[in-house]
């Protein structure tokens, strides 16, 4: 089975734009705790919350997640 995961540019976004985690989770009404695994890749948004946190974030959705991995589970 092949293995894919979402990164993101969530913390460097948010760094540029002098936003804290509490910040940024209060724009888009989830927990500092949520921005926090995001950023840890531990969390995938749901395509909503990615909208929202592209738009409080400044960026294109394209840019801010996308697609990586890609490498086989090992049983």
């Amino acid at each position: 089975m092949i293995i894919i995961f979402i990164n993101n540019n969530v913390l460097e976004r948010r760094k540029r734009l002098g936003l804290t985690q509490a910040q940024l989770a209060s724009s888009v009404n989830v927990t500092r705790r949520t921005i926090i695994s995001m950023e840890k890749g531990k969390y995938t948004p749901s395509l909503l919350l990615a909208l929202q946190l592209a738009k409080v974030l400044e960026t294109d959705i394209n840019n801010l997640f996308w697609l990586g991995g890609g490498e086989s589970e090992k049983k």
